[in-house]
């Protein structure tokens, strides 16, 4: 996909948990909350402090939608 079809499918899952595999193997889970165009930014709660991750779109391998709410 390219950078805008990525962009517009986070600013539709806003709020909603995710979990984002990125090409260096890393893996974030959490809720999103900020969606750029060039970024998405993710809260992180573990069971510490909520941690925001700031992810580049170029970085991205595969995102998995934890929980899909019906509207």
């Amino acid at each position: 996909m390219d950078r805008q079809q990525t962009e517009n499918l986070f600013r539709r899952l806003k709020g909603q948990n995710v979990a984002i595999k990125t090409v260096s193997g890393g893996v974030y889970e959490g809720r999103i909350e900020e969606v750029s165009n060039d970024y998405v930014c993710i809260v992180e709660q573990q069971n510490t402090e909520p941690t925001k991750a700031y992810i580049f779109y170029s970085s991205l391998e595969s995102m998995v939608v934890s929980d899909v709410t019906t509207q």
